[in-house]
């Protein structure tokens, strides 16, 4: 048995080598990236150090296609908030035409939560022209690429969050986090309201900077042994206390309560949640999201990101994963073909 896992290391150990040069973050699953004794030498930090400045250089090539308030916006916050992203005319239209769409839809439990997502996909583009139109926008897209990091296409979904649900676990969302030790794009255009009680986006404004206590904190966490803490942290998407924002000089985490037709772009590797809801509800958006590895010096360069695939990706993922389920895991379960909302089923 002994010999078993040393030939298996062995085997694995230019695997884990060549995961340093990605995006890899789990403390758990790679011991390059989880050990503390590379760790105390500087090996988490350096990573982080050179996915930022790479992150950097790639914006500056790409911000002078980006609204300069947008730019400025999302320098000092970490996020942009755009009200009536679409013309105000037009959106009443979109929005009926996204909530009356019915197709095949996955959903996914954690806590007392349920997001149910619908993929934006040939069919649902086909079936909503002005959807198309609006995805395609080209401020937009400009603004995506430079919080990305990248000249990439997102992934786009129809995303539906229901609270409370009547399970007695807590939504894990609702724990202040980073996504990964490096830049990421989220982002959300909400079809409804949402108030201080709709459990809202939550960000710490300016936590997307790597500053020298942002690097101190990280330093730190990076000693801690991954299986004496919460597993979320310890597979890189680390929790933050109120006692770390403060050590780290940054404000309180604020909700971002908004109207709808506000479309919200922020960088995943500040500190974010979503609120705390107050009442039991559903909150619809467009959810869009990008991660690549954070060391490329490219900008494009994505073949999945072409016409005629990028719009296909999420079922191949979805249909790999329900394949390899055993080896890649899926928790995201198929449920049926349906609208966004509970009462379409």
């Amino acid at each position: 048995m002994r010999l078993t896992a040393a030939v298996g290391k062995t085997l694995m150990a230019p695997v884990w080598a060549l995961q340093l040069l990605t995006g890899a973050k789990s403390f758990l699953d790679n011991p390059l990236i989880g050990s503390r004794r590379l760790n105390r030498y500087g090996l988490h930090v350096a990573r982080v150090r050179l996915a930022s400045a790479m992150c950097d250089w790639r914006r500056r090539r790409l911000a002078r296609h980006v609204r300069p308030e947008w730019v400025a916006a999302f320098d000092r916050d970490g996020f942009v908030a755009i009200h009536d992203v679409v013309p105000q005319a037009d959106f009443p239209a979109l929005r009926a035409a996204i909530l009356g769409y019915r197709g095949p839809a996955r959903e996914m439990r954690q806590g007392d939560a349920i997001t149910r997502r619908l993929a934006v996909d040939p069919d649902m583009l086909a079936a909503i022209p002005a959807l198309r139109a609006l995805l395609a926008r080209q401020d937009l897209v400009a603004l995506l690429n430079y919080v990305a990091g990248f000249r990439t296409t997102p992934l786009h979904y129809i995303q539906t969050i229901v609270s409370h649900t009547g399970a007695n676990e807590a939504d894990p969302q609702e724990a202040l986090h980073a996504d990964s030790f490096h830049s990421s794009l989220k982002s959300w255009l909400f079809l409804n309201p949402v108030t201080a009680q709709d459990g809202p986006f939550t960000y710490v404004r300016g936590s997307h900077r790597f500053t020298p206590q942002r690097l101190a904190w990280e330093q730190r966490r990076s000693m801690a042994d991954p299986r004496a803490i919460d597993r979320l942290s310890a597979r890189g998407s680390p929790r933050v206390a109120t006692s770390d924002l403060d050590a780290m000089g940054l404000p309180a985490a604020e909700g971002l309560a908004v109207p709808a037709n506000t479309l919200v772009v922020a960088d995943t590797v500040g500190f974010h949640a979503r609120g705390a809801s107050a009442k039991a509800g559903e909150r619809v958006e467009i959810w869009s999201y990008s991660r690549r590895n954070p060391y490329l010096p490219w900008l494009g360069g994505d073949l999945l990101s072409m016409p005629g695939l990028a719009e296909r990706r999420i079922g191949w993922v979805w249909a790999l994963r329900d394949r390899f389920e055993a080896r890649l895991g899926q928790p995201w379960r198929p449920a049926g073909v349906r609208g966004a909302l509970s009462d379409d089923a």
